[in-house]
């Protein structure tokens, strides 16, 4: 197979980001892949001693024609598939993982149209051989959104969604009628289909915290939180993202209140560095970011995208960092202190300007989905890079993962 440096992919890996930040891609482009195209394989450019034992699972999606869209479990090295299925044409498929369900292990994906807009789709769950036993539809006549599809230990189900309304933006220069799009939680009973717990941006966030610019037109739907992750974080709190305020909130799931906010205009914590650290040119800990992970014990993973693309361009550019990275961050809650302890940089300073996540893995590497970059790496408990593999130009996933299957 022949290798492709990340550079070489830059270009090609930027004209397809547009399909992931809240514009799909050209009809045709998607339409015209035939059912008999293949999903596209990973080409590893680095693999050392000391990578995590587990699969890898990704969910490429194709702005081309040449590779179908869909979801894939692949050797620990990349090179081989253990399982693979692929989605009509036209749809994309996002977050594909192992979860928990009823005590077993199972395998989850979300699969619908326009991920990163106002999307309209399902998430699946299949059993360990292969088949479906749940559908997870968002309720109160939402859609569900690809974003995020995780399964608690009570066997619900956190899901996202989009929502449009009209807002009255004329406290922050706005229109008095503009279309919006406002995120939405859903905590959904997967047996019953009943939403258990629903949360809505609109109802907690001044529309004054968004860093993304208002449209020429009020007719033209403003994403202004562009909601992307909801974690589960101790005992009665989510963790909810928002990449279009740089921020994530802390969330009571009793009462919908807001707890505390991390970055963004109204940050609840003070911003440190350990020696060693940077903060970004504003000093900040990220922007645009994604995928806030909690790792016990007041530490926190963060996807720092520090871009969003052309269709983005934010109060203050020239302050964010020239490269995407992984940043873990530790919260002291009772003296609002936020202490950048660690990074991962993307392996060729580039930036993705849009997607990505991180998972920490039991043997306390870091697994990184490059998002709209087409890749994903691996490095040791000392930052070293053990791992990177990249997709075909015009390919790339939301996410990806570690998990040992079988």
């Amino acid at each position: 197979m022949r290798k492709t440096t990340w550079a070489a992919r830059r270009a090609l890996a930027v004209a397809a980001t547009a399909a992931f930040v809240g514009v799909l891609p050209a009809p045709g482009a998607t339409a015209a892949t035939p059912d008999s195209a293949p999903l596209p394989p990973l080409n590893v450019l680095t693999d050392k001693a000391g990578t995590g034992s587990g699969d890898l699972f990704i969910a490429p999606n194709s702005a081309t024609g040449r590779y179908a869209s869909g979801v894939e479990i692949l050797s620990p090295d990349g090179r081989k598939v253990v399982w693979s299925h692929t989605v009509p044409a036209g749809q994309q498929a996002a977050d594909f993982r192992k979860q928990t369900y009823r005590g077993k292990p199972v395998l989850t994906w979300w699969q619908g149209t326009n991920l990163g807009g106002l999307a309209s789709g399902v998430d699946y769950i299949y059993d360990e051989h292969y088949r479906k036993i749940a559908e997870v539809r968002a309720g109160n006549g939402y859609s569900a959104d690809g974003h995020e599809f995780v399964i608690t230990p009570r066997n619900t189900a956190l899901i996202l969604a989009y929502a449009e309304a009209t807002a009255d933006l004329t406290s922050i220069g706005g229109s008095a009628h503009q279309k919006v799009i406002n995120g939405i939680v859903q905590e959904i009973d997967i047996r019953t289909g009943k939403v258990l717990f629903e949360w809505n941006s609109a109802d907690h966030v001044p529309y004054g915290q968004s860093e993304q610019p208002l449209p020429s037109s009020p007719d033209t739907p403003w994403d202004w939180f562009h909601i992307n992750a909801v974690k589960p974080d101790g005992e009665g709190e989510l963790l909810v993202d928002a990449r279009n305020t740089w921020t994530t909130y802390q969330v009571s799931r009793h009462t919908g209140r807001i707890l505390w906010q991390l970055g963004g205009k109204a940050s609840s914590f003070e911003l440190t560095a350990a020696p060693g650290q940077v903060l970004d040119g504003a000093a900040r800990i990220f922007a645009w970011q994604h995928d806030p992970e909690p790792l016990g014990n007041g530490l926190y993973t963060f996807f720092d995208n520090e871009a969003a693309g052309r269709a983005n361009t934010g109060s203050d550019p020239v302050s964010e960092l020239p490269y995407s990275r992984v940043v873990t961050v530790r919260l002291d809650t009772r003296t609002h202190r936020a202490t950048l302890v660690s990074s991962a940089d993307q392996p060729a300073k580039l930036s993705a300007s849009s997607q990505g996540n991180a998972q920490t893995l039991r043997n306390g590497n870091l697994l990184v989905g490059w998002g709209s970059l087409p890749g994903v790496s691996e490095f040791g408990r000392k930052g070293e890079l053990l791992y990177d593999a990249t997709l075909p130009a015009g390919v790339n996933s939301y996410r990806a993962y570690r998990f040992d299957w079988k």
